[in-house]
């Protein structure tokens, strides 16, 4: 999985137009329909732990992994400010490797943070993962689609602002169902502007390499829904929804 360096600081302003309340808003609502009671919850992949802290603010214990450091350093930050009766716990992890003190009600993974996961490694995130999400609890992720990835290809993303330039460049890679992104940032310091790049890769999953995967680990029950929604995935969607309970 692929980590976020200097990018980190600055993902909140970039991610300014997502609306992280209706994320929130619908995994409340997925675990208040549930027939097993929700109340400890993993944020796996959780960036700058805005999804961690909203969930931490409707009542849930939060435990919020990731791979950057850097992008831990801003979430504790964030949790710090939350209105919470427990404050979340976070966890500097690769899912890969995920180890956790107990098992958890429920797990998320907002942002197609599955995406970044490759094809060998998707198995084991999901072999981990029933180590620590309960008999009856669920897991809640979301990727980006084939579709969506072919419609990136070749091309090229700017997002600025008076103390920020940012550039994205995108190929998608057939063979090995890659999309890598080229990211440039330029930030103002004064009178001058620093330069940083990254490079990250996302992979398009398929939905029966992925149900599998799932069933193969002891979750089942899996459903597929479209963004945000209860509803089946409509074809050449950009991002879909997977719900699976933990069997046993």
């Amino acid at each position: 999985m692929n980590e976020y360096f200097s990018l980190a600081v600055f993902y909140d302003r970039l991610m300014r137009d997502v609306d992280y309340s209706a994320w929130a808003d619908y995994y409340d609502g997925v675990f208040k329909a549930s027939s097993e009671k929700i109340a400890t919850v993993i944020d796996l992949a959780c960036g700058t732990g805005v999804i961690t802290a909203a969930l931490a603010e409707k009542g849930y214990e939060m435990i919020g992994v990731d791979l950057s450091a850097e992008m831990l350093d801003i979430a504790k930050k964030r949790a710090e400010n939350a209105k919470c009766a427990v404050a979340p716990i976070f966890i500097n992890q690769d899912l890969t490797e995920l180890d956790l003190y107990g098992t958890a009600d429920a797990a998320i993974c907002s942002f197609d943070g599955m995406s970044y996961i490759h094809p060998d490694d998707i198995n084991e995130v999901f072999h981990r993962l029933s180590y620590f999400v309960r008999p009856g609890g669920l897991v809640i992720f979301d990727v980006n689609t084939e579709d969506k990835f072919r419609r990136m290809d070749g091309q090229t993303y700017i997002d600025e602002d008076d103390e920020l330039f940012c550039v994205w460049r995108t190929d998608y890679y057939e063979d090995e169902r890659a999309c890598v992104y080229g990211v440039d940032l330029f930030w103002r310091e004064g009178e001058l502007w620093r330069r940083g790049s990254e490079e990250h890769t996302e992979y398009a999953h398929s939905e029966a390499e992925l149900t599998a995967a799932l069933e193969n680990n002891g979750f089942g029950s899996v459903k597929l829904c479209g963004e945000l929604s209860d509803t089946a995935p409509v074809k050449g969607c950009d991002r879909i929804f997977y719900l699976a309970e933990r069997m046993g």
